[in-house]
């Protein structure tokens, strides 16, 4: 039964909440901007190009460095919110458009 979006951004806000119940739980900018060069090196690139037959983007990986720099000046608490935030909304997303799992439910 599909969930709309809201709801599902509430599921998944709860569930990452109960995760990462702390602010140190979250992960730093620094922890973020190595997983983005990493997406960016040589070894990354080639071995995306020779399984999906294209670069890798990393662009979300920054746009995760971005956000981080951006809360910056806010209390430990507060970025651990937003960040909570972010990440159900990006996981609500994910649950709610369509997806190749769509296949194997009509299969079933």
């Amino acid at each position: 039964m599909p969930v709309d979006y809201d709801t599902a951004v509430k599921q998944e806000f709860a569930y990452l909440s109960s995760f990462h119940p702390t602010p140190e739980d979250i992960p730093g900018c620094l922890s973020l901007l190595d997983d983005y060069l990493r997406c960016n090196v040589l070894g990354s690139q080639m071995r995306s190009l020779y399984r999906y037959g294209e670069m890798a983007t990393c662009g979300r990986k920054l746009e995760d460095v971005k956000f981080c720099l951006s809360l910056k000046s806010m209390s430990a608490e507060e970025k651990r919110t937003e960040w909570l935030k972010r990440r159900a909304e990006w996981w609500a997303q994910r649950r709610t458009t369509k997806s190749s799992e769509d296949v194997w439910d009509i299969r079933t």
